[in-house]
Formats: C-alpha cells, structure tokens, sequence
C-alpha cells in the first residue's frame, strides 16, 4: 500500500485540509498515477458540501486530474511508465451492459463509479479523488492527454470539455449551425470554443452585458444580454440550437422560444425544478434534451478534437492551500473561467 498527501474534508461544514489516504499498489490491469494538475469543478463544491445529498466522509474531491503513469500492472498493455494521461469523472463500470457495451460508460445501468464521494465495484472501498499526489486506476479508464497543449489548461476538458462536447457532437453541429450558448462560466466558455472550432456561427447568453468582451475574444460573434426587457421578444426563432450551462433556477420556455421550427435545447446543468409550458415544445416541434458527461471513447475523441484545433480552458493555477479560498470565489463567479491544483504543491507538503 502507498501512503498519499492529499486534501480532504471531514463533514460538509468542514474547510478542506492536508489528509493522508492510502492508495493500493496497482493490481495486473491497473496503473499508478503521479497527479501533476487538478482542475476545480464546481460539482466539488456541492459534492463537498454535501448540497446533492449521500456525501460521505472524509472527501478527497476531483475529477479533472491530469498525471504521469509511474507504474503499471503485470499485464497492462495499454499504458507504459511516463506516459502523461487523464482521469475524468468516472473510474470504473460494469462493463457488461447495454451502455457500457456501447461505450456510454457514463450511462451504466448498474451505475459508474464515480472518482470520488463513490465506491469502487466492491461496494465498499471508497473512491478519493485528485486532490492528492497519486491516484491507481483500471488501464481501461484513462486517457490518452495530447502533449502538445499545456498541460494545466486540459485538466478542465476531463469533465467540463466532454460535458459540452458530447452535446455538441451527437446533435451535430457543424458550419452552418446558428446557436446560442448560454451561461458564460467554467462550462460555457469552453462550449463556445468547442462550437466556434466545429464551425458554427455562436451567440452567447449571459443575463448581463458584462461578458460581452469577454464572449466576443472566445469566438462568439454575438451577445445577449437576457436581463435586458426585450431581449427574449427580439431574438425569438433565432437558432437551432441551444447549449444551456445554467446550474441556478431559471425559465426554460423562455429559452426555447429562441429556438428556430424543429431546434434543440440541450441542459448540461442541473438547476432547481422549473415548470415547464408544454406548447413551449409542441408549437414549433421542440426537442428539450438533456446530457452528461461522455464515455471513455468519446472523451478521448474530444481530447483529440482539442489538439487538433487548440481548444483548451482559461484557467488560473493555484497552489492546493489556497483551494478553500478558490471555492468562495467560485460561489462569486471570481474566476475566468476554471481554478487548476498545481499538485507539485502538495507533494512538496508529502516531503516536508
């Protein structure tokens, strides 16, 4: 067993602190994993605070993990020592249904093991996340980081990049698509790069004129500021297609009348129940959609994606003491648009 620096809370009041876990030395089809960057997804939060509810205790959060392979297994064959690689939002499935089969790992009818506040197949090892040095995984569940993108600013591609390009791919968008993204955050900057990349001609909804510098330098070609009075009437048939990010409560109908006869709103967010007007759909023959992550094969196609177009996050990097700190200024929206761990700071922690 490998004794591991990580970052951990007791309870859901409790502030994030040093913690020592201990991870297993990887078994035939497994590698262990130096974590050299951690990105900061706003899930951490509510899963720290236990704001979804079945947290458990003590926590060691992260799903955005980018590291090294220091070890590999007797028969792993897919992996060799050095090879610089990503770990998302899941670490295991059945493998065996329907879902798994079809590499929609994500969906497993008998349910994925989360990175952390999960347990792995057993049902009772718990799963610790990124916030520590080292992290051993199955061979199946990584994925291969293109080395020619900084390093830092991929770890948030691990959930937030596949969590919009999922969507994106599977409802095909392409050159002549006209869609809005809405939100502007850790999500939707990255959706708008995304979708700029894939050809499309993007708005970006965001309730105040704030962002509009911000939106424009991302790709998008135009901005809305949706608190303004009109902004709903004047812009409604618009588009094709709309990514919504929102996590907070919001009107979906609102939104679908942008959308154009036979448009899509696709959720990546999960806000507060919000009632939903059903000639919103059926009056223009709408699609409200919703989506997850992505399965193993398709993350990896979205990594590939990147490089190829040099997609990667506006991220700020921090040492792991200041990670408390990163989370209130999140819940304030104080970041453009994604905190990154540079985890050399916590083993310099593991060695003092």
């Amino acid at each position: 067993m490998i004794t591991t620096a990580s970052y951990a809370t007791i309870s859901a009041n409790a502030p994030l602190a040093p913690h020592t876990i201990v991870r297993r030395n990887p078994n035939a089809h497994e590698v262990l994993v130096e974590v050299i960057y951690c990105g900061v997804c706003h899930s951490d939060i509510h899963q720290v605070r236990n704001e979804w509810g079945g947290s458990h205790y003590p926590m060691v959060p992260g799903h955005e993990i980018v590291g090294k392979v220091v070890k590999t297994g007797e028969e792993v064959i897919k992996w060799r020592i050095g090879d610089i690689v990503g770990i998302g939002y899941f670490i295991d499935s059945c493998h065996q249904c329907e879902a798994c089969a079809a590499g929609e790992e994500q969906y497993c009818e008998e349910g994925m093991n989360t990175t952390f506040n999960g347990y792995e197949r057993d049902g009772r090892t718990p799963t610790y996340g990124g916030y520590s040095t080292r992290i051993t995984v199955s061979e199946d569940y990584i994925l291969r980081i293109p080395t020619s993108l900084p390093l830092e600013r991929v770890a948030p591609l691990l959930c937030a990049g596949i969590t919009v390009y999922s969507p994106l791919h599977r409802f095909g968008i392409k050159s002549n698509s006209n869609i809005a993204v809405v939100g502007l955050g850790g999500l939707g900057h990255v959706g708008v790069k995304i979708a700029v990349a894939m050809g499309a001609k993007v708005t970006v909804i965001s309730h105040s004129g704030n962002k509009r510098e911000d939106a424009l330098a991302l790709g998008a070609t135009d901005f809305i500021a949706s608190g303004e009075a009109d902004a709903f009437t004047t812009n409604a048939r618009r588009f094709d297609f709309i990514l919504n990010t929102i996590s907070a409560r919001h009107n979906y109908n609102d939104y679908l009348n942008m959308l154009r006869r036979d448009g899509t709103m696709v959720l990546v967010g999960i806000p507060e129940p919000m009632l939903l007007s059903a000639s919103s759909l059926v009056l223009q023959r709408l699609n409200l959609a919703g989506s997850l992550i992505g399965g193993i094969r398709e993350t990896q196609e979205m990594l590939d994606f990147c490089a190829e177009h040099r997609v990667v996050a506006d991220v700020e990097v921090i040492p792991i003491d200041r990670i408390n700190e990163a989370y209130e200024r999140i819940l304030k929206s104080d970041v453009h648009y994604r905190f990154v761990i540079d985890m050399k700071s916590l083993k310099e922690l593991e060695t003092t």
